[in-house]
This record gives structure tokens, sequence and C-alpha cells, in this order.
């Protein structure tokens, strides 16, 4: 087997994008200051992809930003259809913020068809992608984890962790080119759910049906690639993902993660690999300059137009891992430890001025929810059910919806 190492893209496709734009505007002389920027040209970003899936197809359309900080302008005026090598057209629906949109009842990619990507801007500009084919893909045959560690992004530690690897299928007798992204999706309890609601200090009442579980979701802002040699017969031990344990709650309850690989031509293997590239250059003009950049997208009447991005036709294959937290305690992972403020408080413990009648228990309730950020826990009370304290916690470690949903996904099992 003749297997590549696989490198990864560390940040969104845009703010690569950005950068190989920037080292076209600057020049490349190496000089000791900050340059200012001149004659700084919005150009055209296309993020596209047509695959096999019984979902709809996306293309994102946006103009590219001088600084990564503002946010991109969305093209929500255009027209965009995909055609393929007989000459069928299908549009692409405009659902707003630059993204038009496949209905995925009326078209799906085949395997083997050629494909074309079409765009109309208001302003009367056409752009066309190169014609590229659906290549096959092998099938995901095993998804499975390790511990490991890697440096931190600011490179200030070590963290330990869990490193998502997969393998996959027998390929084709030609040279293959993949690409995988994931998607990411894990239950947690909340550290201090609300278990009753205050009316007043002798109506206290239980919540029925009190949310304690949640569940998250992530894409992948990372993207690997891999390559198998004709004659290969797989490839083996392709790392996906890491997860310092220690720094969210993906892996306190269950996790699963949803791989997806796609099959790419060696054109878009080479774009996806120079965007790395510009990645790994450290992001700044004076380190190695990166490759050149490669789009398949032109203007039909200007070819010269710098156009960003690249339009892919890929076939995929997709596979979900669960992973409970009791099968990673062998690992000895460090655990995540949630920072969440709990006040327990009386009247008592605001005693009022000399004269003043002493706080009652619903003025301390509405001195704690008038604060903002907190919501009330739970009662207290001795062993002769009289009321002692009151709790309080930090809001978003009680409340789904502010980093979550109580919603359990259809497709959800629970394993635990």
């Amino acid at each position: 087997m003749a297997y590549k190492p696989i490198r990864f893209m560390q940040k969104p496709l845009l703010k690569a994008l950005a950068l190989l734009l920037l080292v076209w505007i600057v020049c490349t002389c190496v000089t000791p200051y900050t340059p200012e920027l001149k004659g700084y040209e919005s150009l055209l970003v296309v993020e596209g992809v047509i695959t096999d899936e019984p979902v709809p197809c996306e293309v994102k359309l946006s103009r590219s930003i001088q600084n990564e900080d503002l946010v991109p302008e969305k093209i929500t005026d255009a027209t965009v259809y995909v055609s393929d090598e007989a000459g069928a057209k299908t549009y692409l629906v405009n659902h707003g913020n630059g993204s038009y949109l496949t209905d995925p009842s009326e078209f799906r990619g085949i395997i083997g068809k050629t494909y074309t990507l079409h765009i109309i801007t208001a302003d009367g500009k056409e752009y066309i992608s190169d014609p590229a084919v659906m290549l096959p893909v092998p099938e995901i045959e095993n998804i499975y984890y390790e511990k490991d560690a890697e440096v931190s992004s600011d490179q200030s530690e070590i963290q330990e962790g869990l490193r998502i690897y997969i393998d996959t299928g027998p390929g084709s007798e030609i040279d293959q080119y993949l690409r995988w992204e994931y998607e990411e999706t894990w239950k947690f309890r909340l550290p201090d759910y609300t278990r009753y609601n205050y009316i007043h200090d002798s109506v206290i009442l239980p919540i029925p049906d009190p949310t304690e579980y949640c569940w998250k979701e992530a894409k992948s802002s990372l993207v690997s690639t891999g390559y198998m040699a004709n004659g290969d017969d797989q490839i083996e031990k392709a790392p996906v993902c890491f997860i310092a344990s220690d720094k969210s709650d993906r892996l306190t309850l269950q996790y699963s993660i949803l791989i997806k690989q796609y099959s790419l031509s060696k054109e878009a293997y080479d774009f996806w690999n120079n965007l790395k590239q510009v990645n790994e250059s450290g992001g700044t003009i004076f380190d190695k300059q990166p490759y050149p950049v490669i789009s398949n997208i032109t203007n039909i009447n200007d070819p010269a137009e710098k156009v960003l991005g690249y339009f892919q036709v890929s076939a995929s294959k997709q596979e979900r891992k669960y992973i409970t937290a009791s099968e990673l305690d062998e690992l000895k992972l460090p655990s995540f430890k949630y920072s969440c403020k709990r006040y327990q408080v009386s009247p008592d413990d605001y005693p009022p001025p000399f004269g003043l009648p002493p706080m009652t228990w619903d003025q301390l309730y509405e001195m704690f929810m008038s604060t903002g950020g907190l919501t009330f826990v739970e009662p207290i009370y001795d062993e002769n059910k009289a009321l002692v304290d009151l709790v309080f916690t930090e809001t978003i470690c009680s409340d789904c919806e502010l980093t979550g949903s109580a919603e359990k996904p259809d497709w959800w099992i629970d394993l635990i």
C-alpha cells in the first residue's frame, strides 16, 4: 500500500482563500514592516459540491473580504444551475444568504456522469466550471479510536484525548483520491438543571418533567485528504479528528460521529492540498509562499478574472460511530469539568441596614433573578420541611438551548 501521509486543513475554506488572495495582492518582497494593502479586489468565492447522496446539494456564493474579521458579502441574486454531458439542466433554488440548493427529489448525482456548474450574477457576468466526472468511492470499512495527544492550537500545552481513525474498503483499478469530513453529535447532562419553579415563598413547585439531558452538534472545520495508488488494497488508519477529552463535554456521556468519504479528481485533490499548504504556512505573507491557486471556475467573457473556490463532483459513502463514556474508562483520559458557579443563599445572608425590615424570600429571589445570567434551580429544606436556602446557578449551566438542544435527534440511539 502506497499511502501518502494525511495532513489537515486547520481553518475554514474562506479564511484560507482570503489568505491566498492576500498573497496575490501583496508584492513578494520580504521587508520587515506591516504593508498597507492597496488596490484590493473583491472576488467571487464559490463553494459547491455535487454528490450522489439523496440530500440537497449546495452551492454557496459570496465575495472575498479584505479583513477576515468582517462578514463576507453573500450573493443572493444569482442564477445557478448544473448541466450534464447530455445538456440536461438542473436549476438550484435560492434559499437566501448566498445558499443555492438542488431538490433531491429531482436531482441526484450519478457515478460516471459529467457535471458543469453555471453561475449568472445580477450584473450579467456568467461563470462556468470545468466539466467534472463523478468518480466511484470505496466503502468505509471501519471507524475506531485510540488514546492520543497533540499540541494545543496556541502551542501552550499537550492535550490528551481521543483520535478517531477510519479504514477504507478496497479501491478500484485506478489511482483514487479521497476527502473526509464529519459531523459530531453528543449527549450531555446539564450540570445543574432547573428542577423547581418559584412562585412565592410558600409555593415552590417541582417541574414535572425537568430537562436534564441535551444534545449538541458540530460540523468539521478540518478537512483531510488521502491517496490510494493503483493496486493498493485500501487506506488504513486514516486520522479523521482529535478530541481533547478535558476541553469539551463531548465524551461525558455518549458521542456520535458521522464520517463522510468523498471521491476526488486529481485536480480537486490538488486544490485541497494547496489550501492546506497555505494554512501550514503560519498565516502570514512572510512565511513560505503557497502553491498557486487552482480554481476550475472562470468568467466566460473575462477568463483573466480571478475566482476563488472549486466546484467539486464526488460520490460519497458515510458511516456513523457511537462512543459511550463507559467504553473509554480503560483509557484513563482526563475528564471534563464544568465551571459552573452555584449560589445557595437565604435572607440571613443579606442583613438589612439598621432600622429596615429583613429581606423576604421573594425579595431574595427577585434580587438574584434580576442580575441577569442566573437561573433558579431548587429550594433547600431542613428536616422539618422549613425553607432554609434557595439555589441559583448560571443560566448556561441549566438551560439546554443556550449551548445545544433539548430535542433528541430522530436518528439517535441511546446506548446508556
